[in-house]
């Protein structure tokens, strides 16, 4: 009952973690501005198409985060199932999680630079936008096309997956990483003019939130290494009984 209950509390702070990372990755610089194009793609008009209210792009916009989660979480739950296979070697397999997490972090931080992270291998959905089914290709291609842009913050919450324990902890991380991505792209969808708006003004602090998404890479990276999850777990536990009641 004591992993159980340790796995729980161990959860939280990993989804929240999980969660501030979706959000950062719609923030960052490869993802934030190809935002309104891609709405504008799906819809099938272009951006002043949308601004004018021509044609909504929320139903697309919404087959579209479908799409991308789809993804995520089959791959959480292969992530799941890498960490119960290998599960006598969690201790190890924690601890190069956290150093490869570590390396990802100081190459968004410009202290080392890994070449292929910044590449971008798109795919083409070769659907042109305006169908439901479109929009889910194109989600699907996203998730997989944009994988060196956003590799960094996945492979981080791929990481807490493998080490996770359970298939249906890990699997829900990559759901709670996929709102955080999916959400701010309804939210765009739904209030477009003032969405494009606030993105201009994002837009100068790209480097600052890249920043940021280093920063807490380096430090999950760190959690990871040196075994601090489940340190933080336990004093979840002693600190607030009553998660132990989630198990």
């Amino acid at each position: 009952m004591l992993g159980i209950e340790l796995a729980d509390a161990a959860f939280l702070p990993a989804a929240t973690v999980a969660l501030l990372a979706g959000i950062l990755s719609f923030l960052s610089p490869c993802v934030l501005p190809i935002v309104p194009p891609y709405l504008a793609y799906m819809t099938g008009v272009g951006v002043g198409g949308l601004k004018s209210g021509e044609r909504s792009a929320v139903v697309p916009a919404l087959f579209f985060v479908m799409g991308l989660s789809t993804v995520f979480l089959l791959m959480g739950m292969a992530a799941s199932a890498f960490g119960r296979m290998f599960l006598q070697w969690q201790d190890l397999l924690a601890r190069g999680a956290g150093v490869v997490v570590i390396l990802l972090g100081l190459h968004f931080l410009h202290i080392i630079r890994i070449p292929f992270l910044d590449a971008e291998a798109r795919i083409d959905a070769q659907e042109r936008g305006g169908s439901a089914l479109g929009a889910y290709a194109l989600g699907l291609a996203f998730a997989f096309g944009w994988t060196p842009c956003i590799g960094p913050q996945l492979g981080m919450i791929l990481s807490l997956a493998a080490t996770g324990g359970a298939m249906g902890k890990g699997t829900a991380l990559l759901a709670v990483y996929a709102l955080g991505l999916g959400i701010p792209f309804l939210l765009s969808a739904i209030f477009i003019n003032r969405a494009i708006g606030l993105m201009n003004r994002i837009k100068p602090h790209l480097k600052l939130i890249e920043r940021v998404m280093g920063g807490l890479l380096v430090v999950v990276g760190a959690a990871l290494l040196t075994g601090a999850f489940p340190a933080f777990a336990y004093w979840l536990l002693e600190t607030f009984p009553w998660l132990a009641a989630l198990g």
